[in-house]
This record gives C-alpha cells, structure tokens and sequence, in this order.
C-alpha cells in the first residue's frame, strides 16, 4: 500500500471528510473542517496548532451544537437590501438582513440554496460569497487583545495543508482591524 501510495496509484481514494471541534482563547468554540488520507496526522497537526495558541481540542460533539449549516449569499456594501430581498425570498431564503458596514446578508436552508443562487443570479444580482457555511447559534465576544489571539489560532488551522474550512463564534470587536 505504502509504494502504490507513493506512486499515486490511489490517487485520493482514501480521502475522508473529518471535522475536529475545539475551543480557543475565551471559551470560542471553533469547528475545524479537514479532509484527509491520514487522519493521525491531521489530527496531530490540529491539536498542536490548538494547544499552540491556548486552545484545546475538544471530542466530538462538544461544539458542533452550537452551530447550524447555512447557506450564506453576502452583497458588498451598498447593495439594495429590496432588490436582494424579493428574488431571495421568492426563491425560499430565511432571512435578509442589512449588516453594520453597508453589506446585505441573505440566509438559507441548505437544500435551498441552489434555488435562491439560481434566482438571485436570475435577477442580475452576484454577490461577493455564495457558501454553505456552518452559522453560529450564539456569539461571544471578544476584547480586542484576545481578538488578536483567536486569530492566530484561526490562522494556524487554516495553514494546515488538511484543512479546508475554520468557523468560530468568536465576535470581534468593531474597531478591531482584525476582523475576519
């Protein structure tokens, strides 16, 4: 197995989808999304960028609750929040809200993203992020100087060659020019 595997003769057929959840600096919960041929080492990797940065691995189940799959569409600052709105919610969207910087932020079940993707592209509105993305149910906060060291967690998880997507709960102060 070790030479077809250095040969690449497998050609990722041993890839699987992991999800490791933990907690950073605060109590932030973080759920980490890996896919992975070797799961020992990707879980190696995950707990010393946690413990690195003053986080811990945590089990299964320990974090995952407190978040809910999501599909998000975000429009850049200055978008119509009526133009965005009837497409969307004509099409199944959840909600349609304005953010603080100007942005418009639409969310969806899961199942229908498709359909409100496919009618907001229909109206001629693109939006800068179209993802099934993991939403926290509840956000703590975080003053600026641990907002600085989330980050770093955040930053080291997503260096990591497995890693394919970080989300936290983590609220980041307005005027922190860290903000994700």
């Amino acid at each position: 197995r070790a030479v077809d595997r250095g040969a690449g003769q497998n050609d990722g057929d041993d890839m699987e989808e992991i999800t490791y959840e933990g907690y950073g600096p605060e109590g932030v919960a973080i759920l980490v999304q890996c896919m992975s041929d070797n799961r020992n080492r990707t879980v190696s990797d995950v707990r010393h960028a946690f413990s690195k940065h003053g986080g811990n691995l945590g089990t299964e189940g320990s974090v995952a609750y407190l978040f809910s799959k999501t599909g998000l569409f975000v429009f850049a600052p200055g978008a119509d929040e009526e133009a965005v709105m009837e497409p969307a919610v004509g099409a199944g969207a959840d909600d349609v809200e304005s953010a603080a910087d100007g942005s418009v932020e639409v969310f969806a079940e899961p199942e229908a993203f498709d359909a409100v993707n496919d009618a907001l592209q229909g109206a001629g509105l693109d939006p800068e992020l179209a993802q099934v993305v993991e939403r926290p149910s509840n956000e703590t906060p975080v003053s600026d100087e641990d907002a600085e060291k989330v980050m770093r967690l955040i930053d080291a998880l997503e260096e990591l060659d497995d890693v394919q997507e970080v989300f936290t709960n983590a609220s980041f102060p307005e005027e922190s020019a860290l903000r994700a």
